[in-house]
């Protein structure tokens, strides 16, 4: 019992609601189907949270200690995906065990957060200088590299926002920060000419979703709809008709904030974005009441990777952002990034149970 005399209440009971609340539109998503992605879901939620509190009871510490290793085998399993990964729609980015697909580039991010708080952590002193910061970024560009190969630029590009983020707390000097971020933008021209031909019709539909309503755009095309169709109150529980109709593509997974919009409206839209300010209100507030720099970092990174998770996925279902790959966090159908998820909640919650002052 003295393992949850100090457990984080509030945030474990904000991240399960959202949980739940994710099976619930899942379910109004594949209704026509029997509900049978829901039901997974729902058995992917009870391993989640499982694995959790396995998590918690060992502590974040260990992990840290072991990050490295942790790291070494998530390059390992991102290089088996470019090897013998099984294809989905043109992009090579799941292993099958047994009967279970696996993502791994979901458990990348997770392990690259784990080893640059291990890292950066342990270098403190080197806060002023270039070196820290530039193997740092290495760390990072590796991981970012092998998903870009897959093709996944959505998932890759998650990875720099908690880079800079978690250096940023580190305390590297703004002026390193704000050249690399000019060094991007000067060089993003190259990195044009490197997309595939469907990323580059993405990035042209985000600037004009007209210009190919019923080719490239039909997506965003139709995901705004279901969105503004919604109004303020939804038109009620299975009662989406972009979705139940198949108007809208992926509506269980990267648009499931669609779903949602459209029967629920702008107060089921507003029920999801408090719950995901409680839980991360908590974590911050986790992350401002312990002295353990790597804890600190650890945090911060997790923030940081659940922040812009939200964002993007959000903002490209209602058309202010580019269409990617990202699932919204604990509310996308898919069992790695549920899992992954609740792992780093579970490091979260052990900071606090860990943590030096309070």
């Amino acid at each position: 019992m003295n393992l949850f005399k100090s457990f984080h209440w509030k945030l474990f009971i904000a991240c399960v609601l959202i949980g739940l609340y994710g099976i619930l539109n899942i379910y109004s998503a594949d209704s026509h189907a029997g509900g049978q992605y829901a039901f997974k879901q729902f058995v992917w939620l009870a391993i989640a949270i499982g694995i959790m509190f396995v998590v918690y009871a060992i502590g974040y510490r260990p992990f840290l200690n072991v990050a490295y290793i942790l790291y070494v085998m998530a390059l390992t399993l991102l290089g088996t995906v470019l090897l013998i990964g099984a294809i989905r729609s043109g992009a090579q980015r799941w292993l099958h065990l047994g009967g279970i697909a696996v993502q791994p580039s979901e458990f990348a991010k997770l392990v690259t957060i784990l080893t640059l708080a291990s890292f950066l952590g342990s270098r403190k002193h080197l806060a002023r200088g270039k070196s820290g910061l530039i193997f740092a970024f290495l760390l990072t560009v590796v991981p970012l590299i092998m998903i870009i190969k897959q093709p996944d630029l959505g998932t890759a590009i998650i990875f720099l926002p908690i880079l800079f983020c978690m250096v940023f707390i580190w305390g590297a000097k703004l002026r390193y920060l704000i050249g690399t971020i000019l060094m991007g933008a000067i060089s993003s021209p190259i990195l044009w000419f490197s997309l595939r031909e469907y990323q580059k019709r993405r990035l042209l539909v985000f600037i004009n979703p007209d210009i190919d309503p019923l080719g490239s755009g039909y997506t965003a095309v139709q995901s705004r709809i279901a969105v503004g169709s919604g109004g303020f109150i939804g038109k009620g529980f299975l009662g989406g008709t972009q979705h139940l109709l198949a108007f809208l593509p992926e509506d269980h997974t990267d648009f499931i904030f669609g779903v949602l919009a459209e029967e629920w409206g702008f107060l089921g839209a507003l029920l999801l974005l408090l719950l995901y300010a409680m839980m991360i209100w908590q974590m911050f507030s986790i992350l401002n009441h312990t002295t353990d720099i790597k804890a600190r970092l650890l945090a911060t990174g997790i923030i940081s990777m659940f922040m812009f998770h939200i964002f993007i996925n959000m903002g490209m279902t209602m058309g202010i952002m580019p269409i990617t790959g990202l699932p919204l966090p604990m509310v996308s159908y898919g069992g790695s990034s549920l899992v992954t998820f609740f792992v780093a909640i579970g490091l979260v919650l052990s900071i606090y149970k860990e943590r030096s002052v309070f």
